[in-house]
């Protein structure tokens, strides 16, 4: 195979010589065109018999004597077109045999449609572009190695057309974000992605190293901290979507690099970050796929508004019987889990034994969207408490297909309270946690300036991409997700075993 291999690669590295050896230039110049492929199909009506220029990758090729169809490929899909010998001359028709699958090239022409219907250009004239040096992946099997597509995602899209609309998507679903809250009068902004203190989540961050400044700085796990700040400047109603960081495990949930929004707005609480997330979920679902009931992975879930409410004290009661209201104390609540055969580690409190609970007991069971609440206080360093009951939290997390899509509360702004917190957690880092928070001292002192009461809301948008594009792995929906290093050139049993251009298939013949 690695023999067939290296004589393809030498194939094409002719091809390439040959083109130099009549004066074109294998990795051409630029070239404008008048319209993309889909443009062209669904303007038939009033483009027909019209010259249009199109630039693409050639994706088939079928010769045929002194007529020859290919099929291009560009953003906007595939077109056909027709090459005939006595409109382009011997001399650029045959000059078409050195044009492989893969290669780039721009056509000029005028479109008709096939007897069998298929809108097509006939090249008037074409020019090479980009001579590709190796073949595709073979076409009909695509990539067969899952991890290769994650490797490679150039190949990926070229091959897949599932995988391209994946992300077309995914950039929609983030313009409508961006739209919702935009008309809501949020404002966008940008907060530092290096720091010298990592905080606003449960996270162990990843560390680098200034040599101007000679400090550590922290890539962010959270853009709360900062966000909160700009709260405090007077400005009410922010959002940011941008890159989170994360030093930890990889699965088909969680990419050590994700894309989060997180907003605030001044003088409102938790309940109003509930309306925000069901309703922007809402129209997101509608404007990219015209309806609110999505299906993911053989299951359908209703998006429309309002979703379900339930406290987390209500859910574990609900699914393990334990009722944490009549638990007082520590050990009783290590005692119930250990009744459940639940094994802990360490010596959680109280609150963290229901939240370990809630985890392993629970959060898979919520299919449906749901928002659960009244989070405890071990949990939720940066939420404000419940004037109800102090051993919880206002604050929520939003749940579909058994994944947590959203997180929120009405947000802490007492500074003494806040500084208590913060040393809890310090204690916590200092005996070995090291998701624990850390201490931030010039967060504190902005809180002393004066925080107005708010809400916030963080989404992660990849698991909402997950869901709405169904797609069973985060890895489906980051175009270049974290990867251990592997191999840096495609096999050889991945690609096209043999250039056969002539029983390519993918258009129709006039």
């Amino acid at each position: 195979m690695q023999e067939d291999w290296n004589e393809l690669l030498q194939v094409r590295y002719q091809k390439m010589k040959e083109l130099k050896e009549q004066g074109i230039d294998p990795f051409g110049e630029k070239y404008t065109a008048s319209h993309y492929s889909n443009a062209i199909i669904d303007g038939f009506d009033h483009l027909d018999g019209r010259q249009v220029s199109v630039a693409g990758r050639l994706i088939s090729k079928r010769v045929h004597g002194k007529a020859s169809f290919a099929n291009l490929a560009d953003q906007g899909g595939q077109i056909q077109i027709y090459l005939r010998l006595d409109q382009l001359g011997e001399k650029d028709y045959r000059l078409f045999n050195l044009v492989d699958i893969g290669d780039f090239i721009g056509v000029k022409g005028k479109v008709f449609r096939t007897r069998r219907g298929e809108v097509t250009i006939e090249v008037e004239e074409y020019r090479f572009l980009t001579k590709a040096l190796r073949p595709l992946p073979e076409k009909w099997h695509g990539l067969k190695d899952v991890d290769l597509r994650y490797r490679q995602r150039y190949l990926d899209l070229i091959v897949n057309p599932k995988s391209r609309q994946t992300f077309v998507l995914r950039s929609r679903i983030i313009q409508s974000m961006r739209d919702y809250l935009n008309d809501q009068g949020f404002l966008e902004v940008e907060t530092p992605v290096m720091s010298p203190v990592a905080g606003g989540a449960a996270a162990r961050p990843f560390i680098t190293y200034h040599n101007t400044l000679g400090i550590n700085l922290y890539l962010r796990i959270a853009t709360e901290l900062h966000l909160k700040r700009l709260l405090v400047g007077g400005l009410d109603k922010i959002y940011e979507i941008g890159r989170i960081f994360r030093n930890e495990g990889i699965s088909t949930i969680h990419n050590p690099e994700f894309t989060t929004v997180e907003l605030y707005q001044s003088y409102a609480d938790y309940e109003d970050m509930m309306a925000i997330t069901e309703n922007m979920v809402h129209q997101v679902a509608l404007q990219v796929l015209g309806t609110a009931r999505i299906s993911y992975q053989g299951e359908e879930y209703d998006l429309t508004p309002p979703w379900s409410r339930e406290s987390m004290v209500e859910m574990v009661h609900k699914v393990t019987g334990v009722d944490f209201l009549n638990i007082d104390d520590d050990q009783s609540a290590r005692k119930a889990a250990g009744d459940l055969g639940l094994k802990l580690e360490g010596n959680p409190s109280w609150g963290e034994v229901l939240f370990i609970l809630f985890e392993h007991y629970c959060e898979d069971r919520l299919r449906q969207p749901v928002f659960i609440k009244q989070y405890p206080l071990e949990v939720s360093p940066l939420a404000k408490k419940s004037k109800t009951d102090p051993r919880f939290t206002d604050r929520f997390e939003a749940f579909l297909g058994g994944k947590e899509i959203a997180n929120a509360f009405t947000e802490l702004n007492d500074p003494f309270d806040q500084r208590d917190r913060f040393n809890e957690q310090l204690a916590r880092r200092e005996a070995g946690d090291k998701e624990a928070h850390m201490m931030d001292e010039d967060f504190l002192l902005a809180l002393e300036h004066g925080m107005p009461p708010a809400g916030g809301l963080g989404i992660g948008i990849d698991r909402l991409v997950m869901m709405i594009t169904d797609s069973p792995s985060i890895r489906d929906v980051i175009l270049f997700p974290t990867m251990r290093p592997g191999p840096e050139a495609i096999e050889p049993g991945e690609a096209a075993g043999q250039p056969r251009e002539a029983e390519e298939k993918g258009g129709e013949e006039g």
